[in-house]
């Protein structure tokens, strides 16, 4: 009797054929290492594939097993997680190395519901790393996922409501046996054929069975709800620069955004503009200031954030904080944000 048109055999048969060469992913017959899936998947949060690929094969250069990267200091690992985005996984990430090297001989469960217990695992990251290193039949549910089920499915419903929906169906069509490649074969789907925008049908495995197809909607699903407008915060930065040229910077606090990262000193990032006055009684020490024309803008996840930049002269070094000259800020883990008052401030 021939197999329906959609099921998990017919996607492991495409992917057996079309699977994509990737540095963490083990070759057919291989032994799948759990520390290059588990770094591989926290560093592809938010992230694309082509950004983390050689990304992923330096951490490994500088931190080949999970005791070495547990060993690193984290500025280190932040200073290395540079252009990853998204900082607060790279805290995680050493903070789970730590786990599990110093409390679980080295070695990561293979259930999901223990791999939920460490930093930085959520439900997808959990399933994934079971799935993947371990061969347990889980499901991770990423975007690319949502957009197969939702498109193989004729879901209507919108996201994020029809989360629980395509969680369910992805679920249901988990094989028992490889269910690691099932995982992996969905994330291929998704990356290659279907695909966000003009999705390539004509190479779908589930073509013939797929409802966004046979109706010509692939393109419009999955559905959306309009999301509400990005909030704008201000706030204004503080170039303060002695004599010897160098730049006063600080560290953040290790919880909250752009935690354990270095920073031009500035107010806090408010909903309400700041007028000159009071945002210069808020600078971290008494200077002579000059408050530049223009604004930086950086855009986060949930803000959108407007700075300008204040400089000037200190009257004393009593500041907390480091004194750096500008040539040596590669040696120190500062955002994107923090990046762009730099040259705000250098080019001004």
């Amino acid at each position: 009797m021939q197999e329906p048109p959609v099921d998990a055999s017919a996607l492991l048969r495409w992917y057996d054929k079309s699977r994509r060469a990737l540095p963490w992913r083990a070759e057919p017959g291989d032994r799948t290492d759990p520390y290059r899936v588990w770094l591989s998947e926290i560093m592809l949060q938010q992230t694309t594939v082509a950004t983390v690929t050689p990304r992923f094969g330096r951490f490994l250069e500088r931190w080949p097993t999970i005791e070495d990267l547990a060993a690193a200091s984290l500025d280190d690992v932040l200073h290395e997680w540079q252009g990853l985005g998204y900082y607060a996984r790279a805290r995680n990430l050493h903070r789970c190395a730590q786990v599990v090297a110093n409390e679980r001989d080295g070695v990561f469960p293979s259930e999901e519901a223990a791999l939920r217990q460490l930093p930085g695992i959520g439900p997808y990251t959990a399933a994934a790393i079971a799935a993947i290193a371990f061969d347990a039949r889980a499901t991770g549910v990423d975007g690319n996922v949502e957009r197969v089920m939702a498109r193989l499915h004729g879901v209507e419903t919108p996201l994020p409501k029809a989360k629980k929906e395509l969680a369910a169906l992805a679920r249901s069509m988990t094989p028992e046996t490889r269910p690691g490649d099932f995982a992996q074969a969905l994330m291929d789907l998704g990356a290659t054929v279907c695909t966000p925008r003009r999705p390539h049908c004509a190479s779908c495995p589930w073509r013939s069975g797929c409802s966004a197809y046979a109706a010509g909607s692939a393109a419009l699903l999955p559905r959306r709800e309009r999301k509400p407008a990005r909030p704008t915060r201000y706030g204004v930065a503080f170039w303060l620069q002695d004599v010897d040229g160098r730049v006063l910077i600080r560290r953040r606090p290790e919880e909250g955004l752009l935690g354990g990262l270095y920073e031009i000193p500035s107010t806090a990032w408010r909903g309400a503009h700041w007028d000159d006055q009071e945002a210069l009684e808020a600078a971290p020490t008494d200077a002579d200031w000059h408050v530049l024309h223009g604004e930086v803008v950086h855009v986060f996840t949930h803000f959108r954030l407007v700075l300008r930049v204040a400089k000037g002269v200190p009257k004393d070094c009593s500041p907390d904080g480091v004194w750096v000259h500008p040539s040596d800020f590669a040696d120190y883990a500062l955002p994107s944000v923090m990046k762009k008052v730099v040259r705000w401030a250098m080019d001004s």
